[in-house]
């Protein structure tokens, strides 16, 4: 059996899936079993390799298995050290992770700060001998859901308020879109309700396009697998958006695209805000709870505009290629 640690959210998951996939076709004939919140089931199940959620809501420093040791226990979660304990507590018969020396795992590769979260999980599976495709990035098709289809989705919510661009631009862009025959969608979570209430009343959208709050993962996913089109900051439904290939604009900042974005060959995908250029703002004290990202700021209606004819023009000319 193979236990693999990922507990965190839907960009995260989304991020480790050629890292899953990898870990299924090296060791073939194993039961895969992620360890993760159990909101995320849905989303494990749409990667197509696991084959059980065991209920991780986070790092809490309990042992995350009290069954018979792993064979193999696999940290996609982070550096260490409490991860790596976390796992070792199950006493597997290899630990794949990076080095951690407080941990006292000295195998595995150095930890990389200025890589991409996508590479950063095939990487370690490379060192351990283990294959991993970085652009084996696609969802399987969720289940039929009571979700509108050809919807552009606008997700103006982060669980980070620095990675929020400002709502009155949502607004602006969404009466762009609508009067140029889009039907918007607006998204979130129960908490980013009033958030996507305000933007649809201050855009002329009617109640029935606020979807924040009334979604579960699995009608998420359904969404956005259908959408037109997808507008959101550097959150989950972007990573979302890349799985299924819906075009998409990503917000960014205060992080870069270079470690969070959707792949650069992918010209569906759009980004707009920080550059690869620009360092990551570390310090910035909207990450704290308080503020815009000013590179996010900085965006304007219209860019944001220019970048959805760009990767609507994109799909066009993929689809009159594939015909």
């Amino acid at each position: 059996m193979i236990l693999v640690l990922r507990a965190l959210g839907v960009g995260d998951l989304a991020t480790a899936v050629p890292a899953l996939r990898g870990l299924r076709a090296g060791l073939p004939g194993r039961e895969l079993v992620l360890a993760a919140p159990a909101w995320l089931a849905p989303l494990a199940e749409l990667t197509g390799v696991v084959d059980r959620v065991l209920l991780t809501p986070g790092l809490t420093g309990r042992p995350v298995w009290s069954g018979r040791p792993p064979e193999v226990a696999v940290n996609l979660h982070g550096r260490g050290p409490q991860s790596h304990r976390m796992l070792a507590a199950t006493r597997p018969g290899r630990l794949l992770a990076h080095r951690n020396a407080e941990a006292g795992h000295l195998a595995g590769p150095a930890w990389d700060d200025d890589e991409h979260e996508v590479r950063r999980w095939c990487r370690l599976l490379h060192w351990y001998g283990l294959p991993a495709d970085p652009g084996d990035l696609a969802l399987r098709r969720p289940p039929a859901a009571a979700v509108p289809a050809g919807a552009t989705v606008l997700h103006p919510g982060s669980k980070i308020p620095a990675k929020r661009w400002p709502a009155d631009r949502f607004a602006a862009l969404a009466r762009t879109l609508t009067a140029g025959g889009h039907r918007v969608v607006l998204t979130g979570s129960a908490d980013e309700r009033d958030l996507a209430a305000r933007v649809a009343r201050d855009a002329g959208l009617p109640p029935d396009a606020v979807l924040a709050g009334r979604t579960g993962l699995a009608e998420l996913a359904a969404l956005v697998a259908d959408a037109r089109l997808v507008v959101s900051g550097d959150t989950g439904v972007a990573h979302l958006a890349t799985g299924y290939g819906t075009a998409s604009v990503v917000l960014f900042g205060p992080v870069r695209p270079a470690h969070w974005g959707p792949p650069p060959d992918r010209p569906r995908h759009r980004v707009l805000g920080v550059t690869d250029r620009d360092g990551i703002d570390r310090d910035w004290p909207g990450r704290g709870g308080v503020g815009t990202h000013p590179t996010l700021a900085a965006i304007t209606v219209d860019e944001v505009v220019t970048a959805v004819d760009e990767a609507e023009r994109a799909v066009r000319v993929s689809g009159a290629i594939a015909a």
